[in-house]
């Protein structure tokens, strides 16, 4: 078992392509079309749910106890919530991000009759005009409203350009990516857990692995309203492992470089066994890591365990500052991540046990009690 080389050119390559494409919750897909796209050049078989969400499989020497690798292709946005007599647009944000940073933002707003670009502003945009109470505004959804570079002064201009209520609002990514490795962007959230896992997915084509087990490759479209894996898996599937951001923040272990690796978030601690089976193959492969635990956070790990899937799950995060804002990862920590996902798809499975749904204790696991050795 190899720790695989990853092509970052590559990896960079295909993230730059899906941060290009609007994809906001609800409308992606466009962005389901564009990962297709590279499972069909990478010669990967898949099927589509009925709203898009992609499964993936390598095969491989055995169908059960299967792995799954998921990461999502939705991201935040924003919807029309109500045409205003300024001729502004009022909005409500699509999954859980502050005003504060849609405050300025470019975007394009999809209607009926076509695209439209605007700026979400302040409702008080101008110190020329409203002097010292610009800063004063408080920072909410309600206080802020879309300018669309369209004529319209009115809600009826509105109207008539074909703008209706719940139009999708796609934020403009804005993505720089520098030559010290560091790659600033909206929407790094998830668009580079997918790339790390097309990366990964590239990486053992070419080296013609197979895995031991067949390795589904889940890229879900609802994550950011938190329903993004409930109706993804097979019932052969026993271990998933999410790929997503970890905040790097005052407070976080959490890190730019290498791999984050989750031990818990808001709805409780992620699967003890796979878990730390990611930390041993970090061990094993030096692959720099560190764990973290997450207050404010949920995953499509949640999101598979509360539509009732019996499957154990993880969380291999690249680190993140300022998530669900302006977001900046490294790419050490997306390198790290697919060399992991490698190892981890390569090597043998622990718990045959998984295999079955339903079985006797024969096989079942332990965690560790015996007392530390003195000195540890």
């Amino acid at each position: 078992m190899d720790r695989l080389k990853i092509d970052t050119d590559y990896l960079i390559g295909i993230l730059e392509d899906l941060l290009a494409i609007p994809s906001p919750t609800g409308f992606t897909d466009e962005v389901v079309r564009r990962t297709c796209a590279e499972l069909d050049r990478l010669a990967v078989p898949y099927e589509l749910t009925r709203r898009g969400a992609i499964r993936a499989r390598l095969t491989g020497d055995a169908p059960r106890p299967a792995r799954a690798i998921i990461s999502h292709l939705d991201t935040l946005g924003a919807q029309v919530k109500r045409l205003k007599d300024n001729g502004r647009l009022e909005l409500v944000p699509i999954g859980h991000w502050s005003a504060r940073f849609a405050e300025g933002a470019r975007v394009t707003l999809f209607s009926d009759k076509g695209a439209y670009r605007g700026t979400i502003l302040p409702l008080k945009a101008s110190g020329h005009t409203f002097n010292d109470e610009i800063d004063e505004l408080p920072i909410a959804w309600a206080n802020v409203e879309l300018r669309v570079d369209a004529p319209g002064q009115t809600c009826q201009d509105l109207e008539h350009l074909g703008i209706h209520v719940g139009d999708v609002v796609a934020i403009d990514p804005n993505t720089e990516v520098l030559e010290n490795g560091f790659i600033v962007s909206r929407h790094l959230d998830d668009k580079a857990g997918v790339a790390v896992a097309l990366a990964a997915l590239k990486a053992l084509r070419e080296a013609e692995i197979t895995p031991p087990v067949d390795s589904y490759f889940l890229f879900s479209i609802a994550e950011e309203v938190g329903v993004g894996a409930s109706s993804m898996l097979t019932h052969d599937i026993a271990s998933m492992v999410t790929i997503d951001n970890g905040t790097t923040a005052p407070g976080q272990n959490s890190s730019e470089f290498g791999v984050t690796i989750a031990m818990a978030d808001q709805t409780g601690p992620f699967d003890y066994h796979l878990t730390h089976r990611l930390i041993d193959l970090c061990n094993a492969h030096d692959i720099r890591h560190q764990r973290d635990v997450f207050r404010y956070y949920r995953s499509d790990s949640a999101s598979a365990l509360e539509a009732g899937n019996d499957v154990r799950t993880a969380l291999a995060a690249f680190g993140i500052d300022a998530s669900h804002g302006y977001e900046r990862i490294h790419l050490h920590a997306l390198r790290s991540l697919a060399e992991l996902i490698s190892v981890y798809l390569q090597s043998e499975v622990e718990i045959p046990r998984d295999a079955e749904e339903m079985a006797s204790l024969k096989g079942f696991t332990h965690q560790p009690t015996d007392t530390a050795p003195e000195g540890a």
